[in-house]
């Protein structure tokens, strides 16, 4: 059957509602689906809250026996394996739909090409491929884990008139309007970690949480890259972490000890150690559902394996005023005070991210949002390991002494697409992605 625009008007509702719960569903992707019959819609539902139940199963169970003989649009091939719930695809064979229009074929080998078998052979017609590109768009975190072992990185900037992203000393400078900070905020929501490096972590003092009324149960895990362990016990960051969980990424122990206190330019490359943040889970184990863990194998084309020049602006003991660590005792004091306080510390080379990324995919992180600062940006920028990139631009002119962006509008880096643009009140927000 050939794709008409009556599929892509419903395929389209279903990538609307797909977004629904971003950021929410766990390890699993948010999928999107309805059940059509006659041209009405009998049955919808997203990916619930954790992950499961999946949309397809909610969505038959909401239409019932009218699902019998009725069209599926799904955003996302249908599973085809047990975890730990049962098939889609078996549960839209036995409520007995007449056709199945996909948008998207699931990257996952455990799945990828089997639904859409499983159905055929139950004499279903399958249909796949439909809003493909939007469909991709939708599930742009869960496919990139899939096939790149990592996050989608998105790059926020906001920068002044004259190209600034704040001011030396001052902590945080207002420079977007609070419509564009909203929008910042309904990001954030969408988005399973945020990342700063420690100088902005000490600088700006940042909660990094969401603060959108309603909207605060789904504020992202919150990440500092801070090799010495200087993040200040009375930081928001520190208080708040038995709220929202805060991971401070900390350079690894015995390569400090025999740096005898050196910055981490002088650290050798290195990778996790006691697997603490790249432990694997077995796909096939209980925790595993619809999503497979990671493997530290190819971080995605564009990804630079060599070390990154080290944030000199960021290290504790020079812009920022902290202290080298004195010995392995004062690491250890530092960080079981962080432990005491909530804080996850993990051993992990801060200043390479094409370990870093793979890691924290093992630990079901589809997305990462790279807020701060901008030698941070500047890191992932440098590995080549930047998804998306939202560039705020606003009318504020910041002057003498400011922090100068990593880019602007006239500089971005080849391989990214200019996707759109919109405006804030006074502010402009131009969007720029590398194809999936």
């Amino acid at each position: 059957m050939s794709i008409t625009p009556h599929d892509e008007r419903f395929m389209a509702a279903a990538i609307r509602l797909s977004r629904w719960h971003l950021g929410r569903t766990a390890t699993n992707p948010s999928v999107g689906c309805l059940i059509v019959r006659d041209g009405v819609i009998v049955g919808r539902a997203v990916t619930a809250l954790s992950g499961r139940p999946h949309a397809e199963t909610q969505a038959l169970a909401e239409a019932g026996a009218l699902a019998r003989g009725a069209t599926a649009y799904v955003t996302l091939e249908p599973c085809s394996h047990h975890g730990r719930t049962p098939p889609c695809s078996e549960a839209l064979i036995a409520y007995g739909v007449a056709r199945v229009v996909i948008s998207v074929t699931d990257p996952d080998p455990r799945v990828s090409g089997r639904g859409i078998a499983m159905l055929r052979e139950a004499g279903i017609e399958v249909d796949a491929g439909v809003l493909e590109a939007e469909g991709r768009h939708s599930l742009a975190a869960y496919l990139t884990r899939q096939t790149k072992n990592r996050p989608y990185v998105t790059l926020k900037l906001a920068v002044s008139a004259d190209g600034m992203i704040g001011r030396q000393g001052e902590g945080q400078v207002a420079i977007t309007g609070p419509l564009a900070r909203a929008q910042v905020q309904a990001l954030r929501a969408e988005t399973d970690a945020i990342l700063v490096g420690i100088g902005t972590a000490i600088a700006d003092d940042p909660l990094l949480t969401v603060r959108t009324s309603g909207l605060e149960a789904q504020s992202p895990i919150r990440i500092v890259l801070d090799p010495f362990l200087a993040l200040p016990l009375t930081s928001k960051l520190v208080e708040t972490a038995r709220e929202v969980p805060v991971i401070v990424v900390a350079g690894e122990e015995a390569s400090l000890l025999e740096a005898e206190g050196l910055p981490p330019s002088a650290l050798p490359g290195i990778s996790p150690t006691r697997g603490e943040i790249g432990k694997r889970r077995d796909p096939n184990s209980p925790a595993s559902d619809q999503d497979g863990f990671a493997s530290r194998q190819d971080v995605g084309q564009g990804a630079n394996p060599d070390p990154i020049s080290p944030l000199v602006g960021e290290m504790p003991g020079r812009a920022e005023g902290g202290t080298l660590p004195a010995d392995a005792t004062d690491m250890d004091s530092r960080r079981a005070a962080l432990e005491a306080a909530g804080v996850e510390v993990v051993h992990c080379n801060p200043y390479h991210p094409e370990v870093l990324l793979p890691s924290l995919a093992t630990r079901g992180i589809s997305s990462l949002l790279v807020e701060g600062g901008a030698k941070t940006a500047r890191l992932f920028l440098e590995a080549g390991l930047v998804d998306r990139i939202q560039l705020y631009q606003a009318p504020v002119v910041i002057g003498e002494g400011g922090i100068e962006s990593p880019l602007d509008a006239t500089d971005i880096p080849s391989g990214f697409a200019h996707t759109g643009t919109l405006m804030f009140g006074e502010d402009r927000l131009d969007e720029y992605e590398r194809g999936l």
